[in-house]
């Protein structure tokens, strides 16, 4: 197998002077960097649009984008906006950190205004994507607008005859909100525009993108108001069951996520369309996709609606490997990486060995003295070829945070694992890294902050908190040349140049 890496970065850490990272010229000069630094892929996050907490993995919509990644230097040099406009929003003092609340009160003013001098109905453009989309952009819009008009509560709380699609209200909304509706399609033709040129480039560049999608979606999403035969929803499109996973070594209470748990039975019967339909539409947007809590395939954990914490959930069986034979019969072979992290049982094993999809291996978890059996699925010496290896995910401390976190005996036992009882603990991460990048696995992705060597202030995700995550950024010239040409030589070293 040919032996590649890439880099782990969200498109939100990307400097840029407009509050967050984007779809702007920095995102161009970093695919230029991981071309310069040998590397064939750049990971991302969901491209979703966020709704509480700030999330991609709680999204208002599964094929929708993100307003907030439209390059508001493009919509200058359209002349719907103009530099001055933009410079005197506040996105807030930050360069290294977001600010979500300021973002959202100045982002969608701006994008608002050029929605409204960009004569976008009379784009034959627009007009074709609109058409190409209606699948899913008609409801999506519409969902977005009236969630405006109800003051942004979540659509459970709407009035009955719109929260439950009544065709009068479907109608009557759609007129009333006629423009705001379009201001939504608006926005997801510029997402599309802009991503479709910046992966074009990457592509052109030999840099592939690894896309992410989250097995479930948000209970607050057009997903669920639309479709609510989808999900385990009662009469009234109210949860019955909802996802999360089981108490364990890390919480006492299992963590309760709150996304509605599908139909399996439903889908079946379909043939899995809607799976098919989501999978497919992913495929266009991304050159490998990551599919996150793969497990839940296998067996999925059910939590009563009512529920406070995951203790009285339990597992029920999902579709298994029949929901990926229906996959690979519709649209061929495509490259997915199951994200098979956590407890893995033999079950889940075979079904990511049947569907032939690599897997994930993180090395934090390879020293975690609390699951010796486990964790030696994580040490390097027993890697199959069909994996990826990391030396963190999003959800992961940095590797200096971890170190520094992890009991003394883990520590000891990293170091008697790297045969390093010298280096200094500050300086470990490039060890960690030169552990992963000789391993034998055939794709290797480190997070942007290991090779900085940054500590957990650049963490992205903290799991089960709110309001302190996917902030972090990258500043602007943080990513040296000198810092390209050391990724550079590392992955030249263990022999995972691309060469394209």
């Amino acid at each position: 197998m040919k032996r590649e890496s890439g880099i782990l970065l969200p498109i939100t850490s990307l400097p840029s002077p407009y509050g967050i990272g984007c779809f702007s010229q920095e995102a161009y000069q970093f695919i230029d960097q991981l071309k310069q630094a040998g590397q064939s892929y750049w990971q991302i996050l969901p491209l979703g649009p966020t709704s509480y907490g700030d999330s991609p993995y709680q999204s208002f919509s599964t094929f929708a984008g993100n307003p907030y990644f439209i390059s508001l230097e493009a919509l200058i040099d359209e002349n719907v906006l103009t530099e001055r406009e933009c410079m005197e929003a506040d996105f807030g003092q930050k360069a290294d950190s977001i600010d979500y609340a300021k973002l959202y009160q100045s982002r969608f003013p701006l994008l608002r205004k050029a929605y409204e001098r960009s004569r976008i109905s009379e784009n034959q453009e627009f007009i074709r994507f609109r058409d190409e989309n209606r699948w899913w952009l008609d409801d999506y819009a519409l969902f977005m607008a009236v969630k405006s008009r109800f003051e942004e509560k979540a659509w459970t709380e709407w009035a009955e005859d719109i929260r439950l699609r009544y065709s009068n209200a479907m109608d009557y909304y759609r007129r009333e909100l006629y423009f705001d509706i379009e201001f939504h399609e608006y926005l997801q033709f510029k997402f599309i525009e802009q991503w479709k040129k910046l992966k074009a480039y990457a592509n052109s560049q030999g840099i592939r993108i690894i896309g992410d999608i989250p097995i479930y979606v948000s209970m607050d999403s057009a997903d669920a108001w639309a479709n609510p035969q989808l999900f385990q929803l009662d009469e009234e499109n109210k949860p019955v069951a909802v996802a999360g996973c089981p108490p364990d070594g890390f919480s006492a209470t299992g963590q309760l996520w709150g996304n509605p748990l599908y139909r399996w039975d439903y889908h079946r019967e379909t043939g899995y369309q809607w799976w098919i339909s989501r999978l497919a539409y992913c495929c266009q947007l991304y050159d490998v996709v990551r599919i996150d809590h793969f497990r839940g395939f296998d067996e999925y954990f059910s939590i009563p609606a009512d529920a406070e914490t995951a203790i009285g959930g339990h597992w029920e069986k999902g579709p298994g490997l029949q929901l990926f034979q229906a996959v690979n019969h519709a649209l061929g072979k495509k490259e997915i990486i199951a994200e098979d992290l956590g407890y893995v049982t033999d079950s889940v094993r075979k079904l990511v060995a049947d569907c032939g999809y690599p897997g994930m291996k993180v090395l934090e978890f390879a020293f975690d003295s609390r699951d010796s059996g486990s964790a030696s699925d994580y040490l390097p010496h027993n890697y199959p070829e069909n994996c990826v290896v990391y030396t963190g995910t999003h959800d992961n401390e940095t590797i200096a945070g971890w170190f520094q976190s992890i009991k003394a005996e883990e520590r000891q036992l990293a170091r008697d694992y790297l045969c390093d009882h010298y280096t200094p603990d500050h300086e470990l991460c490039q060890s960690f890294i030169s552990l992963a990048m000789r391993s034998k696995a055939r794709m290797c992705i480190i997070p942007l902050q290991d090779y900085f060597g940054l500590s957990n202030k650049a963490r992205i995700n903290t799991p089960s908190t709110v309001g302190m995550n996917w902030k972090w950024r990258l500043l602007p010239g943080q990513l040296s040349d000198e810092m390209v040409e050391k990724i550079a030589k590392t992955t030249r070293l263990y022999g995972r140049w691309n060469w394209q």
